[in-house]
């Protein structure tokens, strides 16, 4: 749950107008953007023959108070 200070933070960021803009504004630049899943697999896989196979835990991790 959020704090009451937490929504208040929030409601005010949502009112910035300069904040909305700057939003538009990299949104409008991120629409001449060609990006693709595609070319974002073949990335990772560049990066990964470089590096060899990703080390990953397979216990898990501790996470607390997480808010999305």
């Amino acid at each position: 749950m959020l704090s009451r200070e937490e929504k208040k933070e929030m409601l005010a960021d949502a009112m910035d107008t300069s904040r909305r803009d700057g939003f538009r504004v990299v949104g409008l630049k991120t629409l001449n953007i060609s990006s693709s899943l595609d070319r974002y697999i073949n990335f990772l896989n560049g990066i990964q023959a470089v590096y060899g196979p990703f080390k990953y835990l397979k216990s898990p991790r501790p996470m607390h108070n997480i808010k999305l």
